[in-house]
């Protein structure tokens, strides 16, 4: 889906395109946004700033879309747009500039903030399995690239059920936000191998990237640390460090037969 195999993770209201080809160096993707597509989100998003904090809130989110993947362009990574909708008929709009443009489309099925919950975004789209794999549809029908994130320790929320649910609906990515429950990331790609598993949570060094890759991660993704050039590149040598070892074995074990 992309190499190196380092994200780096949507930060609100920061992560944008110059953003992300400053992170470039080191990293395969990087995920804009947060971008609320639709009026309730676009409201649920204003309710945020009033309470301080950073949102993207152009008069236009599709033109927004448009102008920042373009500027990304000529960069050496693989962009992808983090959206938030309360209904899927924006979602397919999104996922036709990203096609076009051969970026991901991530649908949040992670933001905790009530506001949004209360509009049916975020964690509510979580717990909510047959809405959120209708968005996977209608994304995945429109030709892009889907990935979903998603956060552990949700009550009520098995991941693994709902990556293999995913999976089948036509996702290509699941970005799980592992909390405190990092084991869980293995269940995920378990669950679900046909799924690109990118985890994230305080990946900061070679043992916390390590830790998620011993787990079965495809890629790991860096959030707030993702605007520090020593952190990204420490992260981008132990993660092409263990892909290098990886296929050494394998090429052993073939040579051996």
């Amino acid at each position: 889906m992309f190499a190196p195999r380092v994200a780096l993770a949507s930060l609100s209201g920061a992560a944008d395109a110059a953003w992300a080809r400053a992170g470039s160096d080191h990293a395969g993707a990087a995920f804009l946004g947060g971008v609320a597509l639709d009026e309730a989100t676009r409201e649920a998003a204003r309710e945020l700033v009033a309470r301080d904090r950073e949102e993207f809130l152009p008069s236009d989110p599709l033109g927004f879309l448009e102008r920042q993947l373009d500027a990304l362009e000529d960069a050496p990574i693989r962009p992808g747009v983090n959206v938030r909708s309360a209904t899927p008929d924006p979602v397919a709009d999104a996922a036709e500039i990203c096609a076009d443009r051969d970026a991901i489309i991530e649908l949040n099925a992670h933001c905790r903030q009530p506001e949004m919950r209360a509009v049916g975004c975020g964690e509510a789209l979580l717990r909510d399995t047959d809405r959120l794999c209708e968005y996977v549809g209608v994304a995945s029908d429109a030709g892009a690239a889907v990935s979903v994130k998603v956060r552990a320790e949700v009550p009520g929320v098995d991941l693994a059920a709902t990556a293999r649910a995913l999976a089948a609906a036509g996702a290509d990515a699941v970005h799980v936000d592992a909390m405190d429950s990092e084991p869980v990331v293995g269940d995920v790609a378990d669950a679900a191998p046909e799924l690109f598993v990118i985890a994230n949570n305080e990946v900061r060094d070679r043992a916390s990237a390590r830790e998620y890759l011993r787990y079965g991660a495809d890629a790991v993704s860096l959030g707030r640390p993702s605007t520090d050039g020593r952190v990204r590149r420490c992260v981008r040598r132990a993660v092409a460090e263990w892909f290098a070892d990886a296929e050494g074995t394998r090429q052993a074990e073939v040579d051996a037969q």
